[in-house]
């Protein structure tokens, strides 16, 4: 169906009716929206990266984050060969992988000492079992993410020429994508635990506003069987999490929550 006349379905006669108004919305579609698809993960984390550097600390940043976008981002690579989904969101998921990387390692480099127990980081009411994504050593963390991927390519290769395939891939999709819908979350709970959005950088939550814009445009205004569902209902889901940040955000601000002897965990 051409992409015209899907958006003649979707958007209100009014719009429909005048032909500027419906080569904006087709530019949207077509052009605008998949770049900033594709340059999200830089435009969101690029700043956060900086300023973790520029500041030698990752107290306040949730460690969960690119643990969630690099699961979800792995994912996504090997769901593609299942479903061939618009190369816009491909894209996204390899650039994402190498900005997280490089996330992970200045936030694990510069993160606070054991003793800085109100950090995020530090301060989980209960640990994980064997200290999931808890490791100070930094080996972990990578031995991780290799075992991880080496483990989805060998199911990749056993699985690609069986009947399965297509259904596993799809199964690997909808993990991918409820993984990152969930991606607020741990800075949800960071921020609610120290009444605080100290260390999260407003940038990123403004980026991940924009961004949960322009892909819910390009979801649901592309060309029919082009973005699954799964992309769809994943995205409403992030992106009201995403605005709870912002609730957060004007509730609490950036000021560092005032420390008494019995706030702190013992």
């Amino acid at each position: 169906m051409p992409l015209a006349d899907y958006l003649a379905d979707y958007l209100p006669e009014f719009l429909t009716a005048d032909s500027d108004i419906m080569g904006f919305f087709s530019g949207l579609v077509t052009h605008i929206a998949p770049a900033f698809i594709v340059t999200s993960p830089i435009t969101s984390y690029a700043d956060q990266i900086y300023s973790i550097h520029r500041t030698r600390s990752s107290a306040g940043f949730s460690l969960d984050i690119p643990l969630i976008m690099l699961v979800a981002s792995i994912l996504k690579i090997f769901f593609w060969f299942g479903d061939h989904f618009a190369l816009s969101l491909l894209y996204q998921a390899i650039l994402m992988i190498f900005m997280q990387v490089l996330l992970l390692h200045v936030a694990l480099r510069h993160r606070p000492p054991p003793a800085a127990q109100h950090t995020p980081f530090a301060a989980h009411p209960t640990p994980r079992p064997y200290n999931f994504w808890q490791w100070r050593p930094h080996r972990p963390y990578w031995a991780f993410l290799l075992y991880f991927t080496g483990a989805l390519v060998i199911l990749h290769v056993l699985l690609s020429s069986t009947e399965f395939f297509t259904s596993y891939t799809s199964v690997l999709g909808f993990i991918a994508l409820a993984i990152e819908a969930c991606l607020p979350l741990p800075q949800i709970l960071s921020n609610q635990r120290a009444k605080s959005t100290k260390g999260f950088r407003p940038s990123v939550l403004l980026n991940w506003l924009i961004g949960d814009t322009f892909k819910l445009t390009f979801f649901f205004l592309s060309a029919e069987g082009e973005v699954p569902w799964a992309f769809k209902l994943c995205g409403m889901f992030q992106a009201c999490c995403d605005t709870y940040l912002g609730v957060q955000w004007w509730m609490y601000g950036n000021r560092a929550k005032h420390e008494k002897a019995d706030d702190i965990p013992l």
